[in-house]
């Protein structure tokens, strides 16, 4: 199965419901809390091209955030990346 990272922080409305939604489908995931990172903005986009979190990546490619998961899961394709 694929490796997901998730990078969220706890005040993040958006990451908790991506957490939901891989939870719900019972995907597992690793969850990188940047809570205690005062610089979380450009931690995220050094790693992901994006200033916001959640910033997910799928097998250390980024994905986006929870609408991209979510549109991802919506249309099937969510299924085909883990898979692959």
């Amino acid at each position: 199965m694929a490796r997901i990272q998730v990078y969220t922080t706890r005040w993040c409305g958006y990451c908790v419901r991506a957490k939901a939604l891989l939870d719900s489908r019972q995907i597992p995931y690793e969850e990188i809390n940047l809570d205690d990172d005062p610089g979380f903005r450009q931690t995220v986009h050094d790693l992901t091209g994006g200033w916001t979190v959640p910033q997910i990546l799928i097998d250390g490619k980024p994905i986006g955030g929870y609408t991209e998961l979510w549109r991802l899961d919506r249309d099937g394709r969510l299924a085909e990346l883990l898979a692959a």
